[in-house]
């Protein structure tokens, strides 16, 4: 019995994990304790081993360094820059000017609150990248809206959380920063290979709120007239829209050629500033060349584009790591808020208080995973786990399907960190061995670990919407008139739509890899490669004319300027004497008076008596 549980030492260990999991210990703890607990066991049971354990009490002085190593990780420090980042910017009132601003844009049509929900959700995404403010704050705008004016409770509640969820998957995204550290790639390559299917999961997501807006259209109203009091304009905002393109155009051609592949990043910035700059001034002087809500629109919308731009922009022409440009970030939410003239101390408190206690999270969780997988490595867990990944059948196409069915069973009782820390490193190996691209692999798994937020029972995104949705009757503050409370119940069958589309879209990824292997520089072919020396100079071309005239040559073989046979000259700086040939071909050259090493006949003292 004893042998059997030394050969079988790493599947029980990780069992041991799941029950720790499951009776509720905090997973940093149950990491850490359960690495040490069994490496005690590994320790006294590896002679029993046959070798697979290879254990000893000597490793534990490695865990020093081990945890050294996390805590210098240049990478991670990334995330507590886009933490503080999304707080301010959470605070400072950036989620309720661009609900309300994209809410009276799409208001006249039918499912325009949502549209706008699902919008600022992908906005929020790009700048906060935290779910829970998302969540909490169109929770707190958008849903009385909706519910005010029809909505479905289902389909308001359902949008608004997974609208809150974009920030998952959307860059600058904190699963992405620890994905990209735990599979050991670039966390620039994982934004670049996550970007596209983060859009395509927007609009997947309007797609539903359009298919409502045909086949239940009660579902989704209009907003009334007397709500849009921005009025009219949609014509001049589509006339600066397309100044935008234009001028974005004709920039980009003249920045390509000293600019390359950034003139296109480069050029929409020209075009957005020289808008923005026009609407400035048409607001500031009255000049009214532009309707009120064009310029409400540039206004709310440009500063949030201008801080993406900061952020990702920086990272993808390569002028930024994703930790210097989440530092930038972190400047430009203060620059922003202090500009609405919302940036005070109680402001800057609460993000650090946040940021601390987000960031002291992921670094105990990082801790306990390093000391479970020192032991779990020495009892080759990670060889058991690669086998029993590898045989699977259907080759990686098998291996993705499993991966991706136990990562969504362990999202119901799981957070995404937890997941990540603990699962991924182990399947790392087994997609190495089947020649798995890892940053496709990594959007994968990041689309897949966004339905945590959403699956109950434990679904975070659920909690934070149900902590600010009315929980009984309430009286509308604008209505006057008696609302139903929207129930646990409803939430859930809410998300149910939208978790179906986030697993639809995890097999598009599948299906379609190069939407995320984009990323890659084009492969050269190394035998189109042609390689042409330079062509050789004359001998006597070369630098200072060669030996017809070379830097440092002897004077005495310098060329006349008629081409005449030069004449024995006394002897150039630095050289003998002319060396002139005397007899044939082959013969030493006669030495003038003064031989070898003695100074010429005309400088030899004369002969005494003369």
């Amino acid at each position: 019995m004893i042998e059997f549980i030394a050969m079988n030492l790493a599947p029980i260990m990780f069992a041991s994990l799941v029950i720790f999991l499951i009776l509720g210990y905090p997973v940093a703890f149950a990491l850490a304790a359960n690495g040490l607990l069994f490496f005690f066991i590994g320790v006294e049971l590896a002679p029993l081993s046959g070798g697979s354990i290879t254990l000893d009490w000597p490793l534990l002085n490695t865990l020093p360094n081990r945890i050294w190593g996390v805590m210098s990780n240049e990478t991670l420090l990334a995330i507590p820059f886009f933490t503080f980042m999304g707080i301010v910017l959470e605070r400072s009132g950036m989620a309720e000017d661009l609900l309300d601003t994209i809410g009276q844009l799409f208001g006249p049509i039918r499912g325009g609150v949502a549209y706008a929900v699902i919008l600022v959700g992908a906005l929020l995404a790009a700048t906060t990248g935290v779910v829970a403010a998302s969540v909490i704050a169109m929770g707190l705008i958008s849903l009385p809206i909706m519910l005010r004016y029809g909505y479905d409770r289902r389909v308001a509640a359902g949008t608004i959380a997974a609208s809150g969820t974009l920030a998952q998957i959307v860059p600058p995204s904190l699963v992405l920063i620890v994905l990209a550290d735990q599979l050991g790639r670039s966390v620039g390559d994982m934004y670049h290979g996550a970007i596209l299917p983060a859009l395509i999961l927007v609009g997947l997501y309007m797609a539903y709120i359009f298919l409502l807006s045909i086949f239940r259209p009660n579902a989704v109203p209009a907003l009334p007239p007397e709500v849009r009091t921005l009025g009219r304009g949609v014509t001049s905002l589509m006339v600066a829209v397309a100044a935008i393109m234009a001028i974005g155009y004709g920039a980009h051609v003249w920045l390509y050629p000293t600019q390359g592949a950034n003139a296109d990043v480069l050029g929409a910035v020209v075009g957005v500033l020289v808008v923005y700059a026009y609407t400035l001034a048409d607001k500031m002087l009255g000049m009214n060349t532009m309707s009120r809500l064009a310029q409400q629109v540039i206004f709310v919308l440009i500063p949030p584009l201008a801080l993406i731009f900061l952020v990702l922009g920086t990272i993808f022409i390569g002028l930024a790591t994703p930790t210097e440009a989440g530092a930038m970030g972190a400047v430009g939410a203060l620059v922003l808020a202090f500009m609405k003239r919302r940036l005070k101390f109680a402001v800057i408190t609460q993000a650090l208080a946040a940021t601390t206690r987000l960031s002291a999270f992921v670094m105990f969780i990082l801790i306990g995973a390093r000391v479970f997988s020192l032991t779990f490595y020495g009892v080759n867990g990670h060889v058991w786990v690669e086998h029993l990944l590898t045989s699977v059948p259907g080759g990686e196409y098998g291996f993705l399907f499993v991966v991706n069915l136990v990562l969504f069973i362990l999202g119901f009782f799981l957070d995404f960190f937890e997941l990540v820390f603990i699962i991924v490193p182990l399947i790392v190996p087994a997609a190495d061995a089947l020649g798995i691209d890892l940053i496709w692999l990594g959007v994968i798994l990041a689309m897949n670990m966004q339905t945590s937020f959403l699956t109950p029972p434990f679904g975070f995104a659920l909690f934070y919407l149900r902590s600010v949705a009315p929980k009984s009757r309430y009286k509308d503050t604008v209505t006057g008139k008696l609302e139903d409370p929207v129930r646990t119940d409803q939430i859930y069958a809410g998300s149910i739509p939208f978790i179906l589309i986030q697993l639809i879209m995890v097999v598009v990824v599948i299906v379609f890899p190069q939407l995320v292997l984009h990323y890659k520089a084009p492969t050269i072919d190394p035998s189109t490669v042609t390689i042409e020396m330079p062509a050789l100079q004359p001998l006597g071309g070369g630098l200072g004319g060669g030996l017809g005239g070379g830097l440092g040559a002897p004077a005495g073989l310098q060329p006349p300027a008629d081409g005449a046979t030069p004449a024995p000259a006394p002897g150039g700086l630095g050289a003998p004497p002319a060396l002139q040939p005397q007899g044939g071909l082959g013969q030493p050259p006669a030495l003038q008076p003064g031989g070898l090493g003695q100074p010429p006949a005309a400088l030899q003292a004369p002969a005494s008596g003369d």
